[in-house]
């Protein structure tokens, strides 16, 4: 807790003891203007005390005292605990699945430091989870279109096999699409399955010191089918670098940021990847010449499960960046994209020594 939060803390507290400062107050006055009348009426010498008996005053005052402060405090504690009824009102709501739930104070407490910070960061938690409820239901309905998709085209082509009466070059063309479109379901498992075990891993183990440069040069020839389809051109000129990093994650870092280059990359595009070396550290920053991502969803391209392109005419799940900026994180790193004037660039700075 910085100082800060302290004075902010401080101003809580504060606030709360001149509020029992306030009642206690009430009830001394009252107490006294009552104890007072009762000694002028009389009412005291009823009682078998004698008039003006200091000792009569006191024993009334203490009853009287100890009555009207428990009568107020039972009807004046609702106020200073309104604001905690609020919050936790609004925590059920969030805990019952109302992601719409906002706390907001009164212009009078929202004065205060404590009670703004309280309601700012009660009401960026539910902005967060409304959000991630949010995508959690697009990754529904995406996933499994994705999945649907070549599912289907699996069935229906397989299905077409068993009929026969096909010549060889519609049985050869027919198994590519099959072959095809179930390494495209064993890509999207295997992001899936590579997102989970990255997100619950906090240490970074298995690392190697290998060359950067090369690992790069592999990832593109895994991925030469898929560039060599729409006749990509790809400007690799980097020096030779060596990492000491984990190797196979890293690897999962190039291929999804190549294939996302590749995706989005026009027909007869062009696909560049270049190495920045520091004393210190590596960037690296693949760059495709496509449509550019709208400036209002670059911070959200790296969330899980989210896709720039809401038509889903393109390929893709919203996991592999995800996947990136994880590894990125785990090698204590940093990602980063600009996108504008046909141009989008992907980079990743790495430090050498991971």
């Amino acid at each position: 807790m910085n100082q800060k939060q302290r004075k902010q803390r401080w101003s809580l507290t504060l606030l709360y003891a001149g509020v029992f400062f306030v009642i206690q107050l009430i009830a001394v006055l009252i107490t006294a203007a009552l104890s007072f009348l009762l000694s002028k009426l009389g009412v005291l010498e009823n009682f078998g005390f004698p008039d003006n008996s200091t000792l009569a005053l006191l024993t009334v005052m203490l009853l009287v005292s100890v009555a009207v402060g428990i009568l107020i405090t039972i009807f004046t504690m609702k106020i200073p605990l309104n604001p905690f009824n609020r919050l936790i009102n609004n925590m059920n709501r969030l805990a019952g699945g109302d992601y719409s739930a906002r706390l907001t104070y009164g212009k009078l407490l929202q004065k205060n430091p404590a009670f703004r910070e309280l309601s700012d960061s009660f009401n960026a938690m539910a902005e967060e989870l409304e959000n991630t409820q949010m995508l959690r239901s697009d990754f529904v309905n995406n996933f499994s279109h994705e999945f649907k998709t070549p599912i289907v085209s699996i069935a229906g082509f397989a299905k077409l096999l068993r009929r026969g009466n096909l010549t060889e070059e519609q049985k050869q063309e027919y198994l590519a699409i099959i072959e095809e479109e179930s390494l495209r379901l064993a890509a999207m498992a295997t992001n899936v399955m590579s997102l989970t075990r990255i997100e619950n891993q906090t240490i970074l183990t298995d690392l190697t010191t290998f060359n950067l440069s090369e690992q790069l040069r592999g990832c593109v020839l895994l991925l030469e089918e898929k560039w060599s389809r729409k006749e990509l051109d790809l400007d690799l000129e980097f020096p030779e670098c060596t990492i000491r990093a984990n190797e196979e994650m890293l690897k999962q870092v190039w291929i999804n940021l190549l294939d996302n280059a590749i995706r989005y990359s026009p027909s007869h595009g062009e696909i560049r990847v270049r190495i920045a070396e520091a004393p210190d550290t590596l960037a690296v920053t693949v760059t495709n010449y496509g449509p550019d991502i709208p400036a209002d969803k670059i911070g959200k391209i790296w969330g899980k499960f989210y896709q720039a392109d809401e038509s889903h005419s393109s390929e893709g799940n919203g996991i592999g960046l995800a996947v990136v900026k994880r590894v990125v994180q785990l090698h204590g790193g940093s990602a980063s994209v600009t996108s504008g004037n046909g141009a989008t660039a992907f980079t990743v700075t790495l430090p050498k020594r991971a």
